[in-house]
């Protein structure tokens, strides 16, 4: 994926916003919205790092389970076999 970086198993997007002239990005693929900045590429990697601890550590403090990023499988689960007696 491009414009992208990954932590613990999280994946955050980059964008550049002209008009704000610095770097942007959100977490994708979980329902909560985390988003982080940066004015350089060091300062976006960090800000998108710490985004991940500090929900980890809300979600910790709340008790609340934090969202899993999606991981792209669909699963089906069938019953088995019938199988006559």
């Amino acid at each position: 994926m491009r414009n992208a970086m990954a932590c613990k198993g999280y994946i955050g997007t980059v964008e550049y916003s002209e008009e704000d002239n610095c770097l942007f990005g959100r977490i994708g693929g979980c329902r909560d919205i985390i988003s982080y900045e940066g004015e350089s590429v060091v300062e976006i990697r960090q800000a998108f790092e710490d985004a991940v601890d500090d929900y980890l550590k809300h979600c910790a403090a709340t008790g609340k389970e934090p969202n899993k990023p999606y991981s792209g499988k669909f699963v089906l689960r069938i019953a088995p076999p019938f199988t006559p007696e």
